[in-house]
């Protein structure tokens, strides 16, 4: 376990020293990538850009790390798409009720970040046009 950082010792020099403590350890010996230099960035990087690249490297959707109006509008030009995969009524209602919701539940949340400007679908126009989808296939 951590020991506990005492008190009248500043954060910086503690950290310092567990540092140095773990150094002549040999705790860092070995870590993957040692000795290899950092990748090349344009200074533009962010910590939320080195997460997006390693969520994308590792295979994953980062949709999920955009704010909830961004994700919502993605999610409506996805839908089309996602709803052509959809062999069930019911299962497509399900799904633009529950997009519905995100909708007007977004619209009553205080404005944190882009506005959202879709309004919810109407269920059963939505339907209609799947329906025409699946005749058309």
């Amino acid at each position: 376990m951590t020991e506990r950082k005492p008190t009248g010792v500043s954060f910086e020099s503690w950290v310092d020293r567990q540092i140095s403590a773990a150094t002549a350890k040999g705790e860092f010996d070995d870590l993957p990538g040692a000795g290899k230099p950092l990748p090349k960035t344009d200074g533009k990087d962010t910590a939320l850009a080195w997460v997006v690249n390693k969520v994308r490297a590792e295979g994953h959707d980062v949709s999920a790390l955009l704010p909830p109006s961004l994700a919502i509008a993605k999610e409506l030009e996805d839908l089309p798409a996602r709803l052509a995969r959809v062999r069930r009524e019911a299962r497509v209602r399900e799904i633009v009720e529950d997009l519905n919701e995100r909708i007007r539940e977004e619209h009553r949340r205080p404005a944190g970040g882009p506005v959202l400007r879709a309004r919810p679908l109407d269920v059963d126009e939505t339907v209609a046009s799947w329906r025409e989808g699946l005749s058309s296939s």
